[in-house]
């Protein structure tokens, strides 16, 4: 024998004691699908049979099934569930799930509950409560349908629970993870026959002939998914089933039913059912035709889905929306929700129902694809899309295209029927979409305490309570406006220390690192001193309320690795990006990306620019103090000596201490100078990160500096070319030279240069890579570690540092700032983007030494 049950259900073994309930769910069910009363009593008094806790144990037990059923878990209640009273509650926490319930009774003849009992040794229930317990069982068997149970099975004596030869699963025929696409999902057709097969030739269908009907197949395997609402108003209402349904059969097609066509259905099965609101239109095609084609139709529509979730849950296409606790589940809500949506319970001045926005409070990961509600064009909000553009009404017909996010449109041939109001405008009065308006309000709940970030390249990332809190009031008091912030650049780690004895940093480590994970070739680019910026340039002023949903327009934005204002005033920020806006019109980059806004990861020249205070503060009085202090300390030693004292030990300490004052000095002081207004600034890129469309981290560094050297050919007196060249790691003469590019760069005073792999991303032999590592000069190392950090003493302290906590930091901060530019480029909610550089900033106390 063989028994099925829904793949995702809640299962209750009904049976008096000694029935067998607990070896029959050991039996035909995972140990951790079984939530059992007796063990939940022993969870919480060690004891089974302890009647005492039975209230918490119930409490514990309606829990534990509470979170399986949240997450979509069969769950099997392994308990008398004797009483319509204990299952009520029960089947109420399915319902709230979405759930759908299963009784399995185990209708065992009473002598062999008895004996059973009798042969137990942790417990016996007496005879008259096992006597009781069958009694109700069997009481309650004609009943359970009404309580709420989708599917009642009952096994009667031992012989038929021992033929059980197999529980089947059944998929839920809303679940299809399987089909992943790619898909064309299409809007509200009403009955627009011409319109349907001018979208589907549009979209590259051939048209055949199958079963005498038309059939419509994709020669790429594209299949067409159709949003419901397939009949009605429109003057061609049986072609389009006709051909729907032959595509559905062919499996060509996909199809969920709308509200119009649920409406049909109960038509066709002789329900008192209006003719009106389009059905009167339609019930006058059917009246043409045979019945054998109404009993076709009706059984088309009663075995279409309410809704599917296609792609391993990734998308999900309903008739008039559904919520993310809905997602893959079956039951009355659900139904209602496909096929009418929700209202507020309010009326319009036209008289009808105000349809609630469920889609601004929507937060699941899933796209959902719908229709219902006519559109002058679609929008997206918080990844759902509504596709309903009203062809009927003399609108479009829209589809999207799935996975490449695209929209295809035909114009309605004309207007079949008049709209009973005007059709949803998705724009503001300022021209945002829905998503950019829904933007301006982030919600402290969607980020505060621990984050858990999903990425492509790291895959989960933990933000732990504390550094979300502090990340959040750093962001609110000193931050951009988030709507900007589509980018953090992450940390960068430096190479293990130097085993030459009177050096820190060395290029030798950086190249080793990169070796021993396979990789043997290596980008060196010159470092910059300067600070670190990410400019975003809009082709025109308006282009930051359009794509960035800004209220307001704007040249762009220029901004720190903290996400602060780079710049202390708009004009002189405003002046940069008009530069650059213009050295970029005059490359052509705007044309070749096909983009109206582009961002730049930089450093922006002079260091003092964005520095001063920390050189006012910080360098300056240190340098001139040392100085100082030194230079009189060698007139009194020099005055000593010429006294004849000897001084020489300490004369000679003063001298190598005014050395090391000065050199300290000369280093800060080269990464300054004066400027005024834009004269003098210099900015240094060295990644083209994103445009629209493209995050361009599938690029090599080649690329992205000849796309940077093109912006400076118009203007270089702003663009400071990076210096690079190419490094074959198995090659002795490759290294030494990069070797002594890197002594000579930095004895003229630069800081040092960068290492990395030629491409953007990289995996080497062992997994991720570091995306770059800096090999700093001796010289430039001063300032992070001391004037004096050089000594043979002091590297010796130094050398044991530990770069590994810095290097996992590095790491996850890359992934982080790529992943917000995907979700950014994708056109994904701003919590989606803000949450990524909230948690870069967040790492950022994590504790690793900052000289690093």
């Amino acid at each position: 024998m063989k028994l099925t049950i829904p793949e995702f259900s809640l299962v209750l073994l009904i049976g008096p004691s000694g029935a067998g309930k607990s070896t029959f769910a050991r039996q035909w069910f995972k140990l951790t699908e079984v939530v059992s009363s007796d063990r939940c009593r022993a969870m919480i008094s060690d004891d089974e049979n302890d009647k005492l806790v039975s209230d918490e144990a119930f409490e514990l037990l309606h829990q534990i099934v509470s979170k399986r059923l949240k997450i979509g878990k069969l769950t099997v209640v392994d308990a008398t569930n004797v009483q319509a009273e204990s299952r009520k509650s029960l089947i109420q926490l399915a319902k709230s799930f979405h759930c759908q319930v299963v009784a399995i009774m185990l209708d065992v003849p009473l002598p062999v509950c008895l004996e059973r009992n009798r042969q137990r040794t942790d417990r016996r229930i007496s005879k008259g409560a096992i006597r009781w317990q069958r009694n109700q069982m069997r009481q309650s068997f004609r009943g359970l349908k009404k309580e709420g149970f989708r599917k009642v099975i009952r096994l009667t004596g031992v012989a038929e629970i021992e033929s059980l030869k197999q529980i089947v699963r059944e998929a839920l025929v809303v679940r299809r993870p399987e089909l992943r696409g790619p898909f064309d999902v299409i809007g509200d057709v009403h009955g627009c026959y011409a319109e349907l097969t001018e979208l589907l030739a549009k979209l590259g269908y051939e048209f055949t002939s199958r079963n005498d009907r038309p059939h419509a197949m994709h020669p790429e395997g594209r299949t067409a998914v159709f949003v419901g609402d397939l009949v009605d108003r429109g003057p061609q209402n049986v072609e389009v089933l006709k051909l729907v349904m032959n595509m559905v059969d062919a499996r060509t097609a996909l199809c969920v039913p709308g509200n119009h066509d649920d409406k049909l259905k109960r038509k066709l099965q002789g329900k008192d059912v209006q003719l009106q609101h389009g059905l009167e239109v339609t019930w006058a095609e059917f009246e043409q035709q045979e019945a054998d084609f109404h009993r076709e139709v009706h059984d088309f529509i009663y075995r279409l889905p309410l809704h599917y979730v296609l792609d391993d849950g990734k998308l999900v296409v309903s008739h008039a929306g559904i919520h993310e606790n809905m997602h893959g589940r079956e039951s009355g809500a659900v139904r209602s929700f496909c096929l009418y949506g929700e209202t507020t319970g309010e009326k319009d001045e036209h008289g009808l129902p105000v349809r609630y926005n469920w889609a601004q409070d929507y937060s699941g990961n899933a796209y959902v694809v719908f229709g219902h509600t006519p559109m002058t064009r679609p929008a997206w909000l918080n990844r759902t899309l509504n596709i309903d553009t009203g062809c009927v009404f003399g609108g479009k017909l829209t589809a999207l295209q799935y996975p490449e996010m695209e929209t295809v449109q035909v114009e309605a041939h004309a207007q079949y029927c008049a709209p009973s109001k005007p059709f949803e405008e998705p724009a503001g009065a300022d021209g945002r979409n829905p998503q950019q308006m829904h933007d301006d309000h982030l919600y402290h709940s969607a980020v505060a305490g621990k984050l858990m970030v999903q990425t492509k390249l790291r895959k989960n990332l933990t933000i732990r309570e504390g550094q979300t809190h502090a990340a959040l009031e750093m962001m609110g008091r000193f931050g951009i406006n988030p709507k900007w912030l589509i980018y953090l650049p992450p940390t960068m780690s430096p190479p293990e220390s130097s085993e030459l004895p009177d050096i820190l940093e060395h290029p030798t480590e950086a190249f080793k690192y990169y070796l021993d994970q396979g990789i043997e070739e290596v980008m060196c680019e010159e470092k910059h001193m300067g600070s670190r910026a990410v400019a975003v340039i809009c082709q025109r002023d308006e282009v930051a309320m359009t794509r960035f949903g800004l209220p307001s327009p704007a040249a762009g934005v220029v901004y720190s690795r903290s996400g602060r204002k780079f710049f202390e005033t708009e004009e002189l920020e405003r002046e940069l990006l008009l530069r650059m806006r213009a050295s970029i019109d005059q490359a052509g980059l705007w044309d070749e990306h096909q983009t109206d806004w582009i961002c730049l990861d930089m450093e922006l020249l002079p260091w003092s620019t964005k520095a001063q205070s920390l050189l006012q503060h910080q360098y300056a009085p240190v340098g001139t103090a040392a100085i100082t202090g030194t230079t009189e300390a060698l007139k009194i030693w020099n005055q000593a000596k010429a006294r004849g004292l000897e001084v020489n030990a300490s004369h000679d300490h003063a001298a190598k201490l005014l050395e090391e004052a000065v050199a300290y000095r000369e280093v800060y002081r080269g990464y300054c100078w004066d400027t005024e207004g834009l004269q003098g600034i210099q900015v240094a890129p060295f990644h083209l990160l994103a445009s629209e469309g493209a995050v361009h981290a599938d690029k090599s560094h080649d690329w992205h500096l000849g796309q940077i050297r093109k912006m400076g050919v118009a203007d270089p007196e702003l663009w400071r070319e990076t210096r690079s060249f190419r490094v074959q790691l198995t090659d002795e003469d490759s290294v030494r030279q990069a070797i002594e590019t890197w002594e000579s760069w930095t004895s003229q005073g630069g800081e040092g240069m960068v290492v990395k792999p030629p491409q953007f991303l990289t995996n080497g032999d062992f997994g991720a890579v570091q995306p770059a590592i800096k090999c700093r000069g001796r010289e430039y190392l001063r300032i992070i570690y001391g004037m004096s950090y050089d000594r043979p003493d002091a590297l010796a302290k130094l050398k044991p540092r530990k770069v590994k906590t810095k290097r996992s930091l590095a790491l996850r901060e890359f992934a982080l700032g790529l992943e917000a530019l995907e979700r950014f480029v994708a056109r994904e909610p701003l919590r989606r983007i803000h949450e990524c550089s909230l948690a870069v900033l967040a790492l950022e106390a994590e504790e690793v030494d900052p000289r690093l």
